[in-house]
């Protein structure tokens, strides 16, 4: 069984401390990144979202004289070492040892292309909740790569793997990265690195002058998620929750909707108790293009037609059982989208 049913299941039987506490980590999503631009426009950008597959279809065109050459860039946010230690995580062991985590492939005009993979590992800043998802990409922390390669120690996700190198070094070397912050040493017991690793997918890329060029990409997610609580009335709602609903924009209809499905459960000791999972994805990378994105146009499929969906974005309608869809037209991002998807337990 992989770790995050595992993980999951040991949620679901542990008892609810606090509605803040129980979850596994993951990762936000973003789109395509360019070197800014003066010329190669999004055309179109048609995003598909859901807890297992996210899908974007991209209709570039450069709109200058020349034609412009560059790198496409889609990075991944960076994943705690020690975060994979402590808890569990929406990736298995197995993606986690595997050099493309995500399967993420990519396509130009309809045919597959090669994407090369880029590692950098990074010393990131104290935790701050008020962080933004943008934040993992603009800011990640501190570029620690070379002086890890300069020790041997290889960029991996396979903690044992770096704790082995790590156990073999000398004393000296220990000690240095322990006064950086890098790792922490204990007597009979297993180092623990305090790094993380971000992993980049890139590919060079030509936009002839004057035709469009369209690219389209797909990965599977791995959103962060765990328990989560929701009380049977409105008075009961506390400083907890006000949070969740001006985050994600929890209108009072979706508020009844979360009562009522978590609240009509058999098991009363578990009442008002479901599960999250909490899907980010950065838009304002979009902002790397020149100018505004023509159609930007967004399906959200929630996964169960009982699932409980919010999100802050203008616009969005019904158009299944379990999508949701909106279009915009010259739309510039100001800010990323933040979904939250609830789950009964039974489910």
């Amino acid at each position: 069984m992989k770790k995050p049913i595992l993980w999951l299941l040991w949620l679901l039987l542990t008892p609810v401390v606090s509605a803040a506490n129980d979850g596994f980590g993951g990762l936000t999503a973003t789109g395509l990144q360019f070197q800014q631009s003066a010329s190669a426009r999004m055309v179109s950008e048609d995003l598909f979202l859901s807890p297992v597959k996210v899908r974007v279809a991209y209709v570039f065109r450069n709109e200058g004289p020349a034609e412009v050459q560059g790198e496409v860039i889609f990075p991944l946010p960076p994943i705690s070492l020690a975060g994979l230690v402590d808890s569990g995580f929406a990736l298995t062991e197995d993606d986690l040892h595997r050099e493309n985590v995500v399967d993420f492939t990519a396509t130009v005009d309809g045919k597959k292309i090669e994407v090369r993979t880029q590692r950098i590992a990074v010393l990131e800043p104290p935790f701050d909740e008020r962080r933004q998802p943008a934040a993992n990409y603009d800011a990640p922390g501190e570029d620690v790569t070379a002086l890890l390669k300069g020790y041997g120690i290889p960029l991996s996700l396979n903690v044992d793997e770096v704790a082995a190198v790590l156990t073999r070094l000398p004393p000296e070397a220990q000690e240095i990265l322990k006064t950086k912050g890098l790792a922490d040493f204990f007597d009979g017991e297993s180092p623990l690195p305090a790094w993380s690793i971000i992993v980049r997918y890139h590919w060079p890329q030509t936009f002839a002058a004057g035709r469009e060029i369209r690219i389209e990409h797909s990965y599977n997610p791995a959103p962060p998620g765990g328990i989560f609580v929701w009380p049977a009335q409105e008075k009961d709602v506390d400083t907890y929750h006000r949070e969740l609903i001006q985050t994600y924009c929890i209108d009072a209809g979706t508020r009844k909707a979360l009562a009522k499905r978590l609240h009509r459960q058999k098991a009363s000791e578990m009442a008002g108790t479901g599960t999250a999972i909490l899907l980010d994805y950065v838009l304002t990378t979009a902002n790397t293009w020149h100018g505004p994105i023509g159609v930007f146009r967004l399906t959200i499929d929630k996964g169960k037609p009982s699932n409980v969906l919010s999100l802050c974005i203008d616009g969005l309608r019904k158009t299944g059982p379990t999508t949701f869809a909106v279009e915009k037209k010259d739309f510039s991002p100001t800010q990323d989208l933040r979904l939250l998807i609830v789950s009964g337990l039974e489910e």
